[in-house]
């Protein structure tokens, strides 16, 4: 009987699969089985952190703005300015607060005091 040679199919499968993991170390990127655990992982860790990511950034943000503002004005706080801005009907969040909070504490100074 003649030998029969496997299908294409489940080669061009494992070749899709490989090159999602081409840039992985050791097995992870050569043994089939690993390879398909680890990219299962992969995405689920992808997922995960892309949430995570806006949370890490909007603490970040809150960080900057609390200590620049702690430093002009002692007993003034976060909390107290986002309340005013938001009295104010102010349209500035905290990412763009954030920023003048870097680039131009002058101006952020200036919001505050006139809140």
């Amino acid at each position: 009987m003649t030998r029969i040679k496997r299908g294409y199919i489940a080669h061009r499968r494992r070749a899709k699969i490989r090159l999602f993991v081409s840039g992985f170390r050791g097995a992870h990127s050569r043994i089939t089985r690993s390879i398909t655990q680890q990219r299962i992982r992969a995405l689920v860790s992808s997922d995960r952190d892309r949430d995570r990511k806006k949370r890490d950034f909007r603490r970040l943000w809150i960080i900057r703005i609390n200590a620049v503002i702690r430093e002009n004005i002692l007993s003034y706080s976060y909390s107290k300015f986002i309340h005013n801005i938001y009295k104010k009907q102010l349209l500035l969040n905290r990412k763009i607060l954030s920023q003048i909070a870097i680039f131009n504490r002058n101006c952020l100074y200036m919001i505050a005091n006139e809140i």
